[in-house]
């Protein structure tokens, strides 16, 4: 009886055992798998220059028949060369002023960056930073508390800031330097 039971014991385990392998080989094999993908992920984000890619692709699959390409892919990278990269300006110290209010007087701080397009005009820009600076000062102390707490009231500022700012660009340099104003920093107290 104690042999039988040793044997069925024996048994038992070795089941166990076999079941215990065969998870440790899934586990193994979906590490193996996730590790795998990770790495195709991080090559294909690091190493592969997608632009280039689809570029060189696209300018040999919109060939005609004569080898000619096409109009759209040419006007499309010259508007690309002649709008250049984005840049951003900041405003090198936050706006801080009080606005009246109904009720009561608030004081707000704003902090400014540009949108610039191209290296020239991000030169420019920084060059007539003390005229960016009394325009927006203008036309902040022109508004109210109740309208600096709405959207609308914030998407206003920021349009009649650029449209203000591109007035004073054009005179300074005949030429519209500043392509949005962005608040990237807005507190009213």
């Amino acid at each position: 009886m104690a042999k039988e039971q040793k044997a069925q014991d024996k048994e038992v385990n070795e089941k166990e055992a076999g079941g215990r392998n065969k998870k440790k080989i899934i586990l193994i094999l979906v590490a193996i798998v996730i590790l795998l993908g990770g790495a195709a992920g991080a090559y294909f984000f690091f190493f592969n220059d997608t632009k280039e890619y689809i570029e060189n692709n696209t300018a040999q699959s919109t060939g005609n028949e004569n080898g000619e390409s096409n109009q759209l892919n040419l006007s499309e990278r010259d508007l690309d060369a002649k709008l250049g990269n984005a840049t951003y300006v900041p405003m090198p110290k936050p706006f801080r002023f009080n606005v009246p209010g109904n009720s009561k007087d608030r004081l707000v701080e704003i902090r400014v960056q540009l949108l610039i397009r191209g290296a020239e005009d991000g030169e420019l820009t920084k060059k007539h930073i003390p005229l960016i600076e009394s325009t927006l000062l203008s036309v902040f102390s022109e508004m109210t508390a109740e309208n600096l707490m709405t959207k609308a009231g914030k998407e206003s500022l920021k349009q009649e800031s650029l449209i203000a700012i591109q007035e004073n660009m054009q005179d300074v340099e005949s030429k519209n330097l500043v392509e949005k104003v962005l608040f990237t920093g807005f507190v009213m107290q």
